[in-house]
């Protein structure tokens, strides 16, 4: 991936805020002329830096209220069984993240459910359904602090 030149980066600042801009007022917060910032925000998407845009959506408005983090550790580890995690967890949807991390354990899971017997069945589909899940540890979280997709632009 190439490196980001000034007024690419201010392009990636302004759509992370403000993904809804029209490319007219883009063009104009960036000091480009219309067709020359449509063509960056182009190639920013097509170099697979601008992955995508989306509508954030309040999670009680969607009758999931409930934010988990659970902490998985495996039995056994080896390609073939992270594989399998992998493809096991990207079906579920109430699992919103998952992570292979270093340390005590060997995932890290963010879900969102309705309610806690749905954490409940949650927790014992993933302990059945993943090859070699050992033990698990659980936090659900009380209040949400800060959450953010938003990544400084500068390094």
């Amino acid at each position: 991936m190439r490196e980001l030149d000034r007024v690419d980066r201010k392009i990636v600042d302004l759509l992370q805020k403000e993904g809804r801009l029209s490319m007219t007022e883009l063009a104009q917060r960036v000091g480009l002329s219309a067709t020359p910032c449509t063509e960056r925000v182009r190639r920013l998407e097509r170099e697979g830096v601008i992955t995508g845009y989306h509508a954030r959506v309040d999670p009680r408005a969607l009758g999931r209220p409930l934010l988990v983090f659970v902490e998985l550790k495996l039995s056994a580890k080896s390609n073939d069984t992270f594989d399998r995690v992998k493809k096991e967890l990207a079906y579920v949807p109430e699992v919103m993240e998952c992570h292979l991390v270093s340390g005590d354990f060997d995932y890290l899971i963010k879900a969102r459910i309705a309610e806690m017997g749905d954490y409940r069945r949650l927790l014992g589909n993933i302990l059945l359904k993943l090859p070699s899940a050992a033990e698990s540890r659980s936090y659900v979280v009380m209040e949400e602090v800060k959450e953010s997709l938003y990544l400084p632009p500068e390094p």
